[in-house]
């Protein structure tokens, strides 16, 4: 595991401040993030699996899929999609509708208690996270709040690199 330095780190330039380097770096800060997130979602008041999580975020963010969709969108099997659902709606978390136009096919939305739900783990997120942050001075939340948008920038700009063949 790398870890990154202390503060005053980020004057001493050389081989180890190349965009590998910094990968390896942000990797590491990734999986404590994760696991952080992980952690607040399990002290929610109910607890979710991560499939049943990211499929109940799917859903919210793209209302009205059908299973097939949210199967591609999860990238998980259809049996496998369809299993979810079935117990995400057992929970209440999820409801299943008929497409006003075609009767074969099957919406499927966030119920007000899978919303519930889900902003319950956003907050215990956010809090978690703010607990982590506190820790830092206000100059370094600067520095990686600039670091954070130069990030989101540069991967605007690398997405479409990542469109080959190797990256599907």
């Amino acid at each position: 595991m790398t870890h990154l330095g202390g503060p005053g780190d980020d004057d001493a330039t050389g081989p180890c401040d190349g965009p590998e380097a910094v990968a390896r770096e942000m990797a590491d800060a990734v999986d404590c993030l994760t696991s952080l997130w992980s952690m607040a979602a399990q002290e929610a008041a109910l607890r979710l699996s991560l499939h049943q999580l990211r499929a109940l975020r799917a859903l919210e963010a793209a209302p009205n899929l059908n299973l097939t969709a949210l199967a591609e969108r999860l990238d998980i099997g259809l049996p496998t999609a369809s299993r979810l659902c079935d117990r995400l709606e057992a929970a209440g978390l999820l409801e299943r509708t008929h497409h006003p136009r075609s009767r074969r096919e099957v919406r499927l939305a966030v119920t007000a208690q899978g919303q519930h739900v889900l902003d319950d783990v956003a907050a215990r997120r956010s809090q978690a996270l703010a607990a982590a942050l506190t820790a830092m001075a206000p100059a370094e939340l600067i520095v990686l709040r600039r670091g954070m948008k130069a990030f989101l920038a540069g991967q605007d700009v690398a997405r479409p690199q990542m469109s080959g063949p190797e990256y599907q």
